[in-house]
């Protein structure tokens, strides 16, 4: 059997492990991880992108683009689609993660095959309601949120990163902009002039703080990289200043890209950004490779940049700045795991498949080998883990500090076997045999 076989084998055992998972309780639900205690019923997060069906929509689209869906899939697809829209009028949660916006991406994702409800409304007229919703929700500096409490944060503490914050907001109104979603603009306005009035002054160029100074009781740690930092929220100004049209979202986007440059050091065969500055945090990794914080996420800035037309950051074209921090990925020994703490997820958040995904696009956009070559060795990895038997196939990720180090398989698209058997699917789709 050849690795492209192989990968497409896997991942088909490894969703129908996920479909298998799936519980109905007033629509579909995932338990987060398996075994899950039979009276334990839904998790909180039973709806969103992270770790709930909203995520399985962008699952469901992905098989849809290698073949047509199941019986099953359909009834899935509908599902999750009207579990999202009937929450819609009521959500305050203006988060990617588990909110509004995921709500918007994942109703598109889903399109009018699988959204079409009693109704007859499509995703894009779900993703409408959701933008509704979130311009109904803004307020003059953003959305309010729940993840930042006292005492370490004040009342009212805004968010301002691209997993739970205004850039989050902004991706998914590019998104909408990207399929004529009405009322997409009015919120991609809006999340653009809030960030513009948070980009704070810093070596080189400008940077945002996960939450703003003024809502901070205690000093502010920079997190550079791209879920919770400046390169996320630059690559979100980037994006919609070409959706829009705005050189100026552009520029400002440019400096944040300016700002973390300043920060890169070498590493391996490219550079890195820090975790955190200007110090590290004590028992942390310095330095990540990944989507969440680390080099391969924050590649997607400049590749946001390079899309838009900029020539240049600080002296180099954004091309360049994409290829060094790539290379520090490729050069850092993943997905080997290397020591307690080095690459013991396989996930789309922090792990192999995430990376596997960034490095897919650079191949698709760049024609370049090496990066096709990158990704099915992550993709060979991924078969190498996983747990396969005559129930299909999930991933178990290590803990190293804990107990019982060996975590359960989880279920869902950014820590679990629905976003890894994603992965799997579309390298299986896009490479040769």
């Amino acid at each position: 059997m050849s690795a492209h076989e192989t990968y497409a084998e896997v991942a088909a055992e490894a969703w129908r492990w996920v479909l298998a998972q799936v519980r109905w309780d007033d629509g579909p639900w995932l338990p987060t991880s398996v075994p899950w205690p039979d009276d334990a019923g839904p998790p909180p997060d039973r709806d969103g992108l992270h770790s709930g069906v909203a995520g399985l929509a962008l699952a469901l689209a992905e098989v849809a683009r290698t073949r047509p869906w199941t019986d099953e899939e359909e009834r899935l697809a509908f599902g999750v689609a009207e579990r999202l829209r009937r929450r819609i009028p009521t959500s305050y949660d203006a988060t990617w993660f588990d909110g509004l916006p995921g709500d918007a991406c994942a109703l598109l994702a889903l399109g009018s095959d699988g959204g079409d409800g009693a109704d007859g409304a499509d995703g894009a007229d779900g993703a409408e309601a959701a933008f509704a919703r979130l311009a109904e929700l803004a307020t003059p500096d953003g959305w309010a949120q729940t993840v930042t409490t006292p005492p370490k944060f004040l009342p009212g503490a805004r968010i301002s990163d691209a997993t739970l914050g205004t850039a989050g907001v902004l991706l998914a109104a590019v998104t909408g902009l990207e399929h004529d979603v009405t009322g997409a603009r009015e919120v991609a306005e809006h999340a653009a002039g809030v960030l513009l009035a948070e980009a704070e002054p810093a070596e080189g160029g400008l940077r945002w703080r996960f939450v703003p100074e003024r809502f901070r009781t205690t000093p502010a740690t920079e997190m550079p990289n791209w879920s919770h930092g400046t390169a996320g929220i630059a690559a979100a100004l980037a994006l919609a200043g070409e959706a829009l049209g705005r050189a100026d979202l552009v520029e400002t986007a440019t400096a944040g890209a300016a700002h973390l440059v300043t920060l890169a050091v070498p590493s391996g065969d490219g550079v890195v950004l820090p975790r955190y500055a200007p110090e590290p945090l004590p028992d942390e990794e310095p330095y990540s490779f990944g989507w969440c914080h680390g080099a391969a996420g924050t590649s997607q800035l400049f590749a946001a940049l390079e899309r838009a037309g900029v020539p240049s950051v600080a002296g180099e074209p954004p091309a360049t700045w994409r290829r060094r921090l790539l290379a520090s990925v490729v050069s850092s020994g993943l997905p080997e795991r290397l020591r307690p703490g080095f690459w013991d997820n396989d996930g789309r958040c922090c792990g192999t498949a995430g990376v596997g995904e960034i490095v897919l696009d650079a191949w698709q956009s760049g024609g370049d080998a090496h990066d096709l070559a990158f990704a099915r060795r992550l993709g060979d990895a991924l078969v190498e883990r996983a747990v396969r038997d005559g129930d299909g196939a999930c991933w178990r990720f290590v803990a190293p500090e804990q107990p019982d180090p060996l975590l359960p398989p989880g279920t869902g698209w950014m820590q679990g076997a629905a976003g890894i058997a994603a992965y799997l699917t579309r390298l299986a789709r896009v490479s040769p045999p």
